[in-house]
């Protein structure tokens, strides 16, 4: 009796033949350009990614800190009335106003820079000529990480910088220019020019597509439309056209991994890190923001005497500091 023996009697899978890899639609030209869609597309997704676990970040950073922020900014404004109410007194020197108008524009700026606070006011008064709000104050924000350790990068050359301009440029122009691109469909693709009833009646669908798309300004669409006309059989215009795209989205490819780069490792990186660097980082500036509202409360008990804040004036001074 013959028994079927399957790990005998069939072949092994390495034996067997392996069909060959189907060769890439399009020409070379059109390849390239698919390609360097993908790549795009990718990139963006995974700078999404990076973006939205940076925004969760900061949603974490504000709840856990902001409370803390709102406890300084309080106790740096309470500051503003003895510093003000010391100018009238005629106890202190002309040298010694000068050192308390000093505190009190320097307090000013720290509410305004740091919690993005409005400070107007107080500046129009004792400083008319940075009463202009700065234009990175955010409302009501507690402080942002320290990024001041950010390592600057390489300078560039001026050949450098004209040619990333003529980059640049030239990308701006290509992905903003769709009326290009649908005149170069449109000549390829108008269904008066053909004289085959079906190639015709095809290339009727394909022109009310590239209308389409030209009137709602979708480049996108446009460009893949170019990518798989007549695969194998476009014209030389038509390559030039999709090679020039496709050297536009790989520049694009460049910003979206500088982008990347930035969030990961730039002046926003605070916000990227996760687990406990993140818990570290949260912990610091909390604890930083607790000693500074200790300080500022004592500060402002001892700022209730003449001779306390003329103590005051004289440690700062002798510090060679005019800022609290």
């Amino acid at each position: 009796m013959n028994l079927h023996n399957p790990a005998t009697d069939l072949p092994a899978a390495n034996s067997l033949p392996t069909p060959a890899p189907a060769p890439a639609p399009g020409t070379p030209a059109q390849q390239a350009f698919r390609q360097a869609v993908l790549a795009v597309e990718n990139l963006r997704e995974r700078l999404q990614e990076l973006e939205n676990g940076q925004a969760e970040a900061r949603r974490r950073y504000w709840q856990q800190v902001g409370p803390l922020a709102q406890t300084v900014v309080a106790a740096r404004r309470s500051l503003f009335a003895p510093l003000e109410e010391a100018l009238l007194l005629p106890y202190f020197s002309r040298a010694e106003l000068g050192q308390i108008e000093e505190l009190i524009v320097s307090n000013a700026h720290a509410l305004r820079d740091r919690f993005g606070e409005d400070v107007t006011d107080i500046l129009r008064r004792h400083a008319p000529a940075s009463a202009s709000p700065s234009p990175e104050a955010r409302p009501h924000a507690a402080p942002e990480p320290d990024t001041a350790d950010a390592a600057p990068g390489p300078r560039k050359t001026k050949k450098q910088k004209a040619k990333e301009a003529a980059a640049q440029a030239e990308q701006n122009q290509l992905l903003g220019n769709t009326k290009t691109l649908y005149r170069q469909l449109a000549r390829a693709n108008h269904p008066d020019l053909e004289r085959d009833p079906a190639v015709a009646q095809e290339k009727t669908a394909r022109m009310q597509q590239i209308t389409r798309a030209y009137e709602a300004n979708d480049l996108y669409t446009l460009l893949q439309l170019l990518s798989e006309h007549a695969p194998g059989h476009t014209d030389s215009e038509s390559e030039n056209l999709l090679t020039s795209y496709t050297r536009a989205l790989r520049q694009q490819q460049d910003e979206l991994k500088q982008r990347m780069n930035e969030i990961k490792y730039g002046t926003t990186s605070a916000f990227a890190a996760t687990g406990k660097k993140q818990e570290q980082e949260l912990r610091q500036i909390k604890r930083g923001l607790r000693a500074e509202t200790d300080y500022l409360h004592h500060l402002g008990q001892v700022l209730q005497s003449v001779e306390g804040l003329r103590d005051v004036l004289r440690q700062l001074s002798a510090a060679g500091q005019d800022t609290i």
